[in-house]
């Protein structure tokens, strides 16, 4: 791999998990603040998708935006729901391993609309993921904690009207909701990227830029989380008093590692194979996991790992960066289908 690449992957784990640290600042200080950090996000890449991609409007969409349309709507929906699980008592480690099931989800999704077939190892690695995620979820549903903000509670009995693990159920819907939608939204990517060729700059600006009114419909929780992101305590740095709400700092670097996680992965597409971004990325969410579990102290229970490690074996086998030596009867029966193959031919 050249200077880019390494540049790259240094980009991908430097910002994306820098990224999640902010994040989850945010949200545990104010779990409903989805909606607020996703908008961030959107306008801060839409910003700079018109100065630099679309050259302040000069330069004009290879891909129509009627053909955007549904994939906009589809990356909003997967975007907001995403964030938004949050309100619904969904612990940072848990939302980690249960996006980590994207790879199934896009296997299962290929197999439903696009009929296609895997070999073992697939049907394998769909297995192990699947079982990682329902272990996991499984023994979050044991330790749910109302993660609701007291700011926004109006009486003792309103919050106690439902149960925590009633929001936490409402929750893990929304996260399956969001990974079939992203699931879907994969294999119309596809379809978009073999009509136009490969114009991944161009679908980050519009899929950022597009959406952005739809945030209309939400402004009045964007604002609410808003003020009370302005509400929080100066931030002490060094113990220097720099007389800005930590909320608002927050936000703020959250933005920044989030365009250059975006950035650095649109560079690995670029300059490596999808097997390869596919890897890095994987291990990218694996080494945010741990970085959540150690440096916020989240719960993490023995059958928690061993869930994780069958999440990631799982993706490890899906993307087939194993030794072939390790998996005998798989290598064989794939050589033996060549074979036939070029026998037939």
């Amino acid at each position: 791999m050249n200077f880019k690449t390494w540049s790259a992957v240094a980009g991908v784990f430097i910002g994306c998990c820098s990224n999640v640290i902010f994040l989850e600042l945010l949200i545990k200080y104010d779990p409903g603040s989805g909606n607020l950090i996703t908008f961030s996000q959107f306008l801060i890449i839409a910003i700079e998708g018109f100065i630099f991609t679309s050259k302040f409007g000069t330069v004009k969409p290879v891909i129509g935006l009627r053909d955007y349309g549904i994939l906009v709507l589809m990356f909003f929906l997967t975007n907001v729901c995403n964030n938004y699980a949050f309100n619904f008592n969904i612990p940072m480690p848990l939302h980690m391993v249960f996006r980590a099931g994207s790879l199934m989800a896009n296997m299962l999704m290929g197999i439903a609309i696009l009929k296609r077939r895997y070999v073992i190892s697939k049907y394998l690695s769909v297995l192990l993921i699947t079982v990682g995620i329902a272990m996991c979820t499984l023994v979050s549903a044991t330790e749910v904690e109302d993660t609701s903000n007291p700011k926004l509670k109006s009486t003792a009995a309103e919050s106690e009207e439902y149960s925590a693990i009633f929001w936490w159920t409402l929750g893990i819907i929304i996260l399956t909701i969001a990974l079939l939608i992203s699931a879907c939204m994969g294999i119309y990517q596809e379809f978009l990227y073999r009509k136009y060729g490969k114009r991944s700059r161009e679908a980050l600006y519009y899929t950022h830029l597009l959406p952005l009114p739809g945030f209309l419909l939400m402004g009045s929780n964007i604002w609410q989380h808003f003020i009370i992101s302005v509400g929080s305590d100066p931030l002490k740095l060094l113990n220097i008093n720099l007389y800005l709400p930590e909320q608002i700092v927050y936000l703020i670097c959250n933005m920044m590692t989030q365009y250059v996680c975006i950035s650095s992965v649109y560079v690995l597409t670029a300059e490596c194979t999808s097997l390869t971004v596919t890897l890095v990325l994987t291990l990218r969410k694996f080494v945010s996991l741990l970085i959540s579990i150690v440096y916020f102290k989240n719960p993490f229970t023995l059958y928690h790992w061993i869930g994780t490690i069958l999440v990631f074996t799982g993706t490890i086998i899906f993307t087939e960066a194993y030794p072939k030596t390790l998996w005998p009867f798989i290598t064989q029966q794939r050589d033996s289908k060549d074979h036939k193959k070029v026998k037939t031919k």
